[in-house]
């Protein structure tokens, strides 16, 4: 059945992702299975997105009870999941409006907009957005040219204008980079796809500080770094400052399709009727869902506990580096996103681990990167550190022969 099913996607589907070998058919928890039946421990969690695990019991109650009520009637009408949803992110963040889309690359789409639109609504000609390399906020046309890597934008040239790139960490750079036309910065606190790399002390404060004396607006993605997955609910709270735009998305509704673009009441106030809108954007279905995966990582302690365990799992992980220096190169990241970088290429690692049962991810071609659902156990951690073990273990052995 397996074959059958891999065979047949890759007659029928555009080839745009390079899949691994296997058919999962059902999830539970931080595990999930294959069509032949073989059980992995994920520590992928959709790339950041199962927060809660798979097949929460509370969000498909959620999803099922609205679904059985209203699927959607488009946002000319209100409609009580989305208001609530909505309300309950103004309450728990910086933000006084939402505007609700369907992903990330949506959420930065509206970001991006909103960002300009404010400062022509003020009649002062400023487009220019400050991005940094290595960032990624997304595939669309818009936010592949705001992202900080060629491979992304290969093909798809001339990308669009009105983008200047700087290092990560370099505030220098960004002073240098701003100027008059310049109205917003755009960064994650934490960047993902580049490779889990984290803010040096003080960087985040800085640009926070430079966004105020110029007078331009600071654009925090945290589609992938938001929702608890550093062990705050969003990432910017591990360094006492708020932008006046945040995008979220991937952990949002735990696996559902659904974007958030929040900001401030004066910088959202650019954004009246018609000034840009999504027709599936918040619809009652996924609202709900994504309502009732917020209340649980902020209820049952879960935020709290992926701060535990993460620091237990750097910690193992830092453990393994010292007993294999030579392929490891640094161990690094927040609450459970995080990135073990090594000097050697990492997919066959992430093939090896798939065979022992294990779901891990590479990206940048050596960075193995870690982000299981927010419910994991220390023990499938152990699990996970004792056959990374194992197998860089036997790949030194094997090179020694």
């Amino acid at each position: 059945m397996m074959r059958e099913i891999m065979t047949t996607a890759d007659r029928v589907m555009a080839r745009t992702y390079l899949r691994q070998p296997i058919v999962i058919t059902r999830g539970e928890g931080t595990t999930v299975w294959d069509a032949d039946g073989k059980a992995y421990t994920d520590f992928v969690a959709g790339i950041a997105v199962c927060n809660l695990g798979h097949a929460h019991p509370g969000v498909a109650k959620a999803l099922c009870d609205q679904a059985g009520r209203l699927f959607h009637v488009s946002n000319l009408y209100y409609t009580q999941p989305q208001t609530e949803l909505a309300a309950w992110l103004v309450d728990h963040s910086f933000a006084d409006r939402v505007f609700f889309c369907n992903s990330g690359a949506e959420a930065n789409e509206a970001a991006i907009k909103l960002a300009r639109r404010y400062f022509h609504e003020k009649g002062e000609a400023r487009h220019r957005i400050v991005s940094a390399e290595k960032s990624f906020h997304g595939r669309t046309m818009a936010t592949l040219s705001a992202t900080g890597q060629d491979k992304i934008k290969k093909g798809f040239q001339p990308v669009l204008g009105g983008f200047d790139f700087v290092p990560f960490n370099d505030i220098e750079a960004m002073k240098a980079a701003v100027t008059q036309e310049t109205c917003g910065v755009i960064l994650e606190p934490i960047q993902g796809e580049g490779g889990i790399r984290l803010p040096n002390p003080g960087y985040l404060e800085a640009v926070r500080r430079l966004c105020d004396e110029a007078g331009i607006l600071l654009i925090f993605d945290e589609i992938q770094t938001g929702i608890g997955r550093t062990g705050k609910l969003f990432a910017h709270e591990h360094y006492g400052i708020a932008p006046d735009i945040m995008t979220l998305a991937t952990a949002l509704a735990n696996g559902l399709p659904i974007g958030a673009m929040l900001a401030r009441e004066s910088v959202a106030a650019a954004f009246g009727p018609g000034a840009h809108a999504s027709t599936f954007g918040g619809t009652p279905v996924i609202t709900a869902a994504a309502l009732a995966t917020l209340r649980a990582l902020t209820e049952e302690g879960i935020i709290e506990k992926a701060a535990e365990t993460g620091a237990y799992f750097r910690e193992r992980l830092r453990a393994l580096k010292n007993r294999h220096p030579k392929e490891i190169v640094d161990v690094r990241g927040k609450g459970l996103m995080i990135g073990m970088e090594l000097d050697i290429a990492g997919a066959p690692l992430v093939d090896a681990c798939r065979e022992r049962g294990f779901l891990v991810n590479c990206i940048q071609e050596n960075i193995l990167r870690l982000a299981p659902p927010l419910i994991i156990e220390t023990a499938a951690v152990d699990a996970l550190v004792d056959c990374l073990d194992d197998l860089l273990t036997n790949m030194r052995i094997q090179e020694k022969e």
